[in-house]
């Protein structure tokens, strides 16, 4: 299970989960993804069911990303125990995602596979989930570079630049 070393506060309160993500709702390291359509609180457990899930189904063939992060402590009261007192204690951790917000990336792997091990995933999850795909041409993440490490410079530093002072 994954959970925060250390936060600033040990309890939060509940929070919203109104609109549609705005960070988070595109594919960024993998070929292929899982995007929620609801609002929901996904635990740590779920995280890891479903990260097992994929694994396990693609026989530990291409990589799994996990785009999320349960850093919100949720509390619970003991059972049997009468109104007031104050809040529980901290009981397990959960992610706060938004309609929109993409799970879990995998690459590596063909469409088939990736469609079935994110279908046996989904069933982990709390809420309803759609497979995606990147758009544009996949470039695996740890050879995907920025456009102006090769683009030619014409600046003030380069040989060909006007105006320098050997006039």
């Amino acid at each position: 299970m994954i959970s925060p070393k250390r936060v600033k506060y040990r309890k939060v309160q509940r929070g919203r989960m109104r609109g549609q993500a705005t960070r988070g709702n595109k594919i960024t390291y993998g070929e292929y993804g899982m995007q929620t359509l609801e609002p929901a609180w996904i635990t740590a457990n779920q995280i890891e069911a479903a990260r097992i899930a994929m694994t396990r189904y693609s026989k530990r063939g291409g990589n799994v990303w996990i785009k999320i992060f349960p850093n919100k402590p949720v509390t619970s009261k003991p059972a049997e125990t009468r109104m007031g007192s104050g809040k529980g204690s901290p009981d397990h951790w959960v992610a706060v995602v938004k309609p929109g917000r993409v799970l879990f990336e995998i690459g590596g792997v063909t469409e088939e596979v990736a469609r079935e091990a994110i279908r046996l995933a989904g069933h982990k999850i709390p809420c309803k989930v759609k497979f995606i795909k990147r758009e544009g041409k996949f470039t695996p993440g740890h050879i995907r570079s920025r456009a102006h490490d090769f683009e030619e410079t014409t600046g003030p530093n380069s040989e060909d630049a006007v105006g320098t002072g050997g006039e």
